[in-house]
């Protein structure tokens, strides 16, 4: 995108420019009167007319080419940046799912490591007989469930490793750290909606490259009705008899623009053109908003799930948990009820987890829209 911007670029001085000149050369007379054979020297034919030709579009053509291919440019700008932006974002929301994954990874093992423990914990109670063989069965196949979760969660880490290296234009299989933090989440004070959407209107890639193709439009209608006026040809044409000039001419030539149903239905183009335009920075703008305020209540939510789960899910899953425990070891409650515990547990660090990782992937989408950091 940046050599096609670049590119877009080098299109301003030739759109401006004065079409390259031509010259012509009339060998007349080339038999003199039948008084010789046919020659091509200009010395020896009747008289050899040079001319010399430019064409010159109407006044204020060349300008308005000019600048439609400035706007051009523009557009080319706009596009590039809306390319960083979403890969940046990609790139953003990979590494969040990275970390969910990493994190889920290291959370099974943790848990497996507990199920080892809970297992053990069974056996000496059905050595004693104080519990059923049905418990060390069930933790056991506890642990085959959890070591089942862990090929898939594997399986998932090395295809969103191999996505993150696409985007980052390295081999599928090139080595990646692991993720080993999120970065911090913007303060609410700069996640007002008022406020971003006055930064999103005035750098927005997409809004930037239409508002852009709305001035190119604008400037594409004042062209077709300056092509009422006629185009100019001048030139000048020296005459040479026998060995000397002896002649000058000068010469002016223009089209006729008597084509006018043609020229009417060019000009109704341009005109719907430029609605066409307004139209879709209108509908884009529309668009963009929308997926802004959609992505800020996500990011608020998920914030607000992190902060409940943190503070107050997962501190009473570990007192259950807790308390299941040391039930279990005196038999007031079965295995099944510390089963349970321990699935409160998992589910509400996973779901910390997954929180966090949606409100990476939430900023990530705000930055896109925004076409900057935070």
């Amino acid at each position: 995108m940046r050599h096609e911007e670049e590119a877009s670029g080098q299109r301003i001085y030739p759109a401006g420019a004065l079409p390259d000149p031509k010259i012509r050369a009339e060998l007349r007379d080339i038999t003199r009167f039948g008084e010789q054979n046919p020659t091509l020297s200009p010395s020896r034919v009747g008289s050899t007319r040079y001319l010399l030709m430019q064409e010159v579009p109407w006044f204020g053509k060349r300008d308005l080419k000019r600048e439609i291919a400035e706007l051009e440019a523009e557009g080319a700008k706009g596009r590039t940046l809306g390319t960083w932006a979403e890969l940046s974002s990609r790139i953003k929301s990979a590494y969040a799912q990275l970390y969910y994954v990493h994190r889920n990874e290291r959370l099974s093992h943790e848990i497996l490591d507990l199920m080892t423990r809970l297992e053990k914990v069974a056996q000496v109670r059905y050595s004693s007989g104080l519990a059923a063989q049905q418990d060390v069965i069930r933790a056991q196949v506890e642990q085959t469930n959890i070591r089942n979760e862990l090929v898939a969660l594997e399986n998932e880490r090395r295809q969103l490793q191999a996505r993150m290296n696409a985007l980052l234009a390295r081999p599928a299989g090139a080595l990646l750290a692991e993720p080993e933090r999120l970065r911090p989440l913007p303060v609410p004070a700069k996640l007002d909606f008022v406020a971003l959407e006055d930064r999103v209107r005035a750098r927005n890639p997409q809004l930037f490259t239409e508002e852009a193709r709305i001035k190119a439009a604008e400037k594409s209608r004042d062209l077709a009705y300056k092509n009422r006026y006629p185009d100019f040809t001048i030139g000048v044409s020296p005459i040479q008899y026998r060995n000397s000039v002896r002649e000058w001419e000068l010469m002016v030539e223009l089209n006729i623009p008597l084509q006018q149903s043609s020229r009417r239905a060019q000009e109704r183009e341009s005109e719907a053109m430029l609605s066409a335009a307004r139209a879709r920075r209108e509908a884009a703008a529309n668009q963009v908003l929308a997926e802004l305020s959609e992505s800020l209540s996500g990011l608020d939510a998920a914030r607000r799930t992190e902060t409940l789960t943190a503070t107050s899910l997962l501190p009473q899953a570990e007192l259950t948990f807790q308390a299941a425990l040391a039930g279990y070891e005196t038999g007031k409650v079965d295995f099944a009820t510390l089963l349970d515990a321990q699935r409160q547990i998992r589910q509400a660090k996973q779901i910390l987890i997954k929180a966090q990782a949606e409100a990476q992937a939430r900023l990530a989408e705000i930055e896109r829209l925004l076409g900057d950091e935070l």
